[in-house]
């Protein structure tokens, strides 16, 4: 199979075995390396033989081969040495070899992980490690072996970074447990999930599934191997770093067994990573089940639950993945959170703001992204009327935007006048000392720039995208 990089250069197959095949470089946008990769299916494993052999499977071309695709298409910033996504592959051309010689013999050991801070709603900030491309590489050839072996435990009520999987289906499940008469919740949430990992406990976990221990021994590295913060060095002796292809799945292992002991108690809940709801029919019934798993969680498992966050309330108090739930005769319904619109008016500030640097066109297509993400994700809300307002406020930012741009008052009365304004409500209001945001709600604004206007210049609506669902 011949194949290029960037389109430009060709190269020949790679045939001897562990060699790594070129691939064309993926065309897409930049992704943040702090957002968690998605979890992709794969058909090297079959889950039905032994798995002594694992590591082989690993290190196979077909697999790896297939994690360097798609580290290219994940793309995401380096770590601490510094080599990005498209430097992956001449380091491969000249280093290959020796790469899979190390991990053969056992010697190879991972780099520490840089250490990235994303900020909070609460003010905190959420801890990343962003390991090298190269343990990414590594790591997303060990989670495409493990992933179908796990896929075959993991529960029915477990939806996040799994294929086939989204938030979208998390969400239909709790409506139909809530229409099913489980009005209440235990709403839990573990006190820094991924950092406290007790990695003992996670290492028994894996050993008892998986037999080849060279697979433990190099997942184990993974754990152990650090984490550089402003060039000093820290050791990693808990928790399990966000921001590398395998840290979801080993997170969702962790839980399965938390999954496992609510099955076996009966309990009806849905679990995404690590947010988790438990449903009950009562008040009552729910605060028994709130005193009997948490100690399960905290002495069987080693995880810390918030006792501040995690309480026991009725379904219309929850927020859950930016959504919140209601109950309409009878049946559970979904709305959106009003931290969720909030959010969302903070980034179109942000694209529609006077010192950002966006030319007309740019703005308008980071708007349209806007719309468009966000309105697909919370599609299963009923929002008209909410998205109605929404959609209003923002056109008054982009007339907002507009008016700043006419700047002077010959070129304001011009602009009205084309509108087809009258000459004396042009010139009165090109003169105006109201304030930007005051002027973009007035009559004259939205005569110059109506709605139909918006449209024919091709910005997208929230209730037409909402609408056409």
């Amino acid at each position: 199979m011949k194949v290029t990089e960037d389109g430009d250069l060709n190269h020949r197959q790679l045939r001897n075995e562990g060699e790594l095949q070129r691939i064309s470089a993926e065309q897409r946008e930049d992704a943040d390396a702090c957002v968690p990769l998605k979890m992709i299916e794969t058909d090297n494993t079959n889950t039905n033989e032994p798995n002594e052999e694992l590591f082989e499977q690993i290190l196979s071309s077909e697999n790896l081969n297939q994690a360097y695709r798609q580290v290219k298409k994940n793309k995401g910033a380096g770590g601490i040495d510094g080599m990005q996504v498209d430097e992956l592959l001449p380091y491969l051309r000249d280093h290959k070899d020796e790469l899979l010689e190390s991990l053969r013999e056992g010697t190879y050991r991972p780099t520490p992980v840089r250490r990235v801070e994303i900020p909070k709603e609460n003010g905190k900030t959420r801890k990343l490690g962003i390991p090298t491309v190269v343990d990414r590489l590594i790591q997303q050839a060990i989670a495409q072996i493990l992933s179908p072996i796990f896929e075959k435990q993991f529960s029915e009520s477990s939806f996040g970074f799994r294929p086939n999987r989204s938030a979208h289906d998390v969400l239909k499940k709790s409506q139909s447990y809530i229409t099913a008469g489980y009005k209440y919740v235990v709403d839990m949430d573990l006190e820094k999930y991924f950092d406290t990992v007790n990695q003992s406990k996670l290492i028994q976990i894996l050993s008892e599934r998986i037999k080849d221990g060279r697979v433990i021994s190099l997942i184990h590295k993974y754990l152990r191997a650090g984490i550089m913060v402003e060039g000093m060095f820290e050791e990693s002796p808990e928790g399990v770093p966000q921001g590398g292809p395998l840290s979801p799945l080993l997170g969702n292992i962790m839980l399965n067994e938390c999954d496992h002991e609510l099955e076996k108690r009966g309990h009806r809940f849905v679990r995404y990573a690590d947010d988790l709801m438990i449903f009950c029919r009562s008040r009552k019934a729910a605060q028994r089940t709130m005193e009997h798993i948490v100690p399960y969680i905290e002495k069987k498992l080693f995880l810390k639950v918030n006792r501040e966050k995690s309480k026991v309330t009725h379904v219309n108090y929850v927020k859950y993945l930016g959504y919140s739930f209601y109950i309409y005769r009878g049946e559970g319904r979904l709305r959106i959170h009003p931290q969720s619109i909030r959010k969302l008016k903070d980034k179109i500030r942000e694209v529609t703001g006077r010192s950002n640097g966006m030319g007309i066109e740019e703005r308008k297509t980071k708007l349209n992204q806007v719309v468009r993400g966000w309105t697909n994700y919370f599609k299963l809300a009923d929002a008209k009327s909410q998205l109605k307002e929404i959609d209003e406020w923002m056109r008054s930012r982009i007339r907002m935007v507009a008016w700043k741009q006419w700047k002077r008052i010959r070129s304001r009365y011009d602009y009205l006048k084309k509108a087809g304004v009258s000459k004396e409500k042009a010139w009165m209001w090109a003169n105006t000392r109201k304030g930007y945001w005051r002027t973009a709600h007035s009559p004259i604004l939205r005569i110059a720039l109506p709605n139909k206007r918006f449209e024919q210049a091709g910005y997208l609506s929230f209730t037409g995208c909402y609408s056409a669902k």
